[in-house]
């Protein structure tokens, strides 16, 4: 479970297809001192992933077939800078919101502009998750937890200060590039306890 509160950039060394999955190395020399030991989880752009290996300040990841169909992992190349966050700690200050680490879909970002002095991002949003995205909501979008400022038809839109921007791989967005979603995983289970209650109620004609 994370918060959404990335902690460090990494960059990307390399992505390779090997035998048995994908393997991503990421440059994070911050969290190899700090102890991060194979098997340990990282969100890495918001998806969880598994240290499986760690030398010369870099950390491997193995990747599956399915990380990369709904990620957008598979367009990133050697440099490319990700967000990397560790697990929550039980105890500790929740700063975002309950992020799992599950990415839901990638998606397309429409706007990214400069406005007054914060910065507008508008993310496409497929129809099926639409119904996730309330006004004043959390949604993680590369692993940040933010608040949605509006909620479209086909999309939603957030404001960034430029803290998160200085702290985030958000400083290198634009129109026409791919960021991972997760929707908020309190409302989806909202969702399935409502529906379920529904079809089980005896009161239903």
């Amino acid at each position: 479970m994370f918060t959404g509160i990335v902690e460090s950039v990494g960059v990307v060394e390399s992505l390779e297809n090997m035998d048995k999955a994908w393997l991503m190395k990421v440059r994070a020399p911050e969290f190899i001192s700090d102890g991060l030991s194979i098997g340990d989880s990282l969100a890495n752009n918001g998806c969880c992933l598994t240290v499986v290996g760690k030398s010369d300040n870099l950390l491997s990841f193995e990747l599956l077939e399915e990380t990369l169909r709904l990620t957008r992992f598979e367009g990133l190349g050697r440099g490319a800078l990700v967000n990397l966050e560790r697990p929550l700690q039980a105890g500790a200050r929740l700063g975002g919101h309950f992020v799992s680490g599950h990415v839901d879909v990638r998606s397309k970002i429409l706007d990214f502009e400069k406005r007054g002095k914060n910065f507008y991002l508008r993310v496409a949003v497929p129809g099926e998750f639409l119904k996730y995205c309330v006004y004043k909501g959390s949604i993680a979008i590369d692993g940040i937890s933010l608040t949605i400022a509006e909620a479209l038809p086909d999309s939603l839109a957030v404001w960034l200060i430029p803290h998160t921007l200085e702290v985030t791989n958000l400083k290198n967005a634009s129109a026409g590039k791919f960021v991972n979603l997760e929707f908020d995983i309190l409302a989806k289970y909202v969702e399935k306890i409502a529906l379920f209650s529904r079809e089980k109620s005896p009161y239903q004609p």
